[in-house]
């Protein structure tokens, strides 16, 4: 699952925290799997410290959820977490890419993310860069704070709404028509185009997902 490297210990935590940061985030962890500290220590080969203090700063993002009886878990999709999540995407993305239009920043890493598509298993990285891309340049730092802190639980929904309808070609297509527009300059359009695709992957994964209220 893991490739055994050998970390330097100044960065012990971090390359823990990372590693199992993108073993969920590209499905091989999946949701409600058991994180248990001793078997991610052995296939990280390190001690159980950074391991602990790893899914204590993923349960923060919202990725990981402990339990004093069961231990540590990889978060269950469900549809009152995804309504929560796209609730605030809904409103604060496309407004914010909108003003990095306006305020003319570059999208390069945009484009850079729909080339790293290659690898089945990175999708959801790539994914998550590109639209990080769209609103990095849009001049509010805390609204780039806000939308940073759902990354991680967006990424989430994005894998586990492509396991029930993997739907990739699609949106690498509005992707592609969401980029075209920003890099011409057409904030409003970008806007729409942004608003649309973040609200037919939220209606369609919604649906299917349980123990929310829909």
């Amino acid at each position: 699952m893991y490739d055994r490297v050998e970390a330097p210990p100044a960065s012990r935590t971090d390359f823990v925290l990372e590693s199992i940061k993108e073993a969920i985030l590209n499905g091989k962890l999946k949701p409600g799997q058991a994180l248990v500290e001793t078997d991610l220590a052995a296939a990280l080969n390190v001690s159980k410290t950074p391991v602990r203090e790893a899914l204590k700063t993923l349960a923060g993002s919202g990725l990981v959820v402990m339990s004093p009886y069961k231990g540590a878990a990889v978060r269950t999709v469900d549809a009152a977490m995804a309504n929560s999540v796209y609730d605030v995407r809904m409103l604060m993305e496309p407004e914010a890419l909108r003003r990095s239009v306006l305020l003319g920043a570059s999208f390069d890493d945009a484009a850079l993310a729909l080339e790293d598509v290659s690898d089945l298993a990175r999708r959801s990285l790539a994914n998550r860069r590109f639209h990080r891309a769209l609103y990095a340049g849009c001049g509010n730092p805390l609204m780039i704070q806000i939308l940073d802190g759902l990354r991680d639980q967006a990424a989430l929904i994005t894998v586990a709404g492509w396991g029930i309808c993997p739907t990739w070609d699609d949106e690498a297509a509005e992707h592609r028509a969401i980029l075209a527009a920003a890099v011409a300059g057409r904030g409003d359009l970008a806007f729409e185009l942004l608003r649309r695709h973040i609200q037919t992957f939220a209606d369609r994964v919604v649906e299917e997902l349980p123990d929310g209220v829909r």
